[in-house]
């Protein structure tokens, strides 16, 4: 346990059998009153995201998670499917828990799970992907990279905004954090 004025984004917590992943934390000090720590949070669980406000004197459980590295292998309708690189044992995981994250998803893409109990509760992605792209407008006539990006559709249908001289059938590194191209990848 940890007073909530301890709390920092990137954490997660048990509050009310629920796991929560901290987001954002705001130190609020209204006048003569109390200090407070605004905590805006994801439910691991269910994705739903939802703000708290705690009294400084507050306590918090905070959740260790245990890192297995995985391989993404397939996916169907409802989850997607990881492999233990050392054990081969295969663990399906559901939308909900990976969230944004499936966009960036390709077979035998390595990845690390976030384990809680022996049950999967999120994924960390490496910091940059290869994906190839799908659909792309061709080139239009006197623009230049630098001033009109164009939307590109790639391999696992996340659509990213890419510069002009990219076609279908380039390949293109994005960035996971934030989803934006980065440089066409050899």
């Amino acid at each position: 346990m940890i007073p909530a004025t301890q709390l920092r984004p990137g954490m997660i917590i048990k509050r009310e059998g629920e796991l929560l992943s901290v987001l954002r934390v705001v130190h609020v000090t209204p006048g003569n009153w109390r200090g407070m720590v605004q905590v805006k949070f994801r439910n691991i669980m269910n994705g739903k995201g939802f703000e708290h406000r705690f009294r400084s004197e507050d306590k918090v459980e905070v959740v260790i998670m245990e890192e297995t590295e995985m391989e993404y292998l397939y996916s169907d309708s409802e989850t997607y499917t990881f492999m233990n690189t050392e054990t081969y044992e295969q663990v399906p995981i559901t939308i909900e828990i990976l969230g944004d994250t499936k966009n960036f998803l390709t077979p035998n893409l390595k990845v690390k799970v976030e384990m809680y109990e022996d049950r999967p509760v999120g994924i960390e992605l490496p910091l940059t992907v290869d994906l190839k792209v799908v659909d792309a407008p061709p080139q239009m006539k006197g623009a230049t990279a630098t001033n009109s990006p164009k939307p590109a559709t790639l391999e696992t249908g996340i659509v990213v905004q890419v510069p002009q001289f990219i076609n279908t059938g380039d390949v293109v590194r994005v960035d996971t954090r934030t989803g934006n191209y980065l440089e066409r990848a050899g």
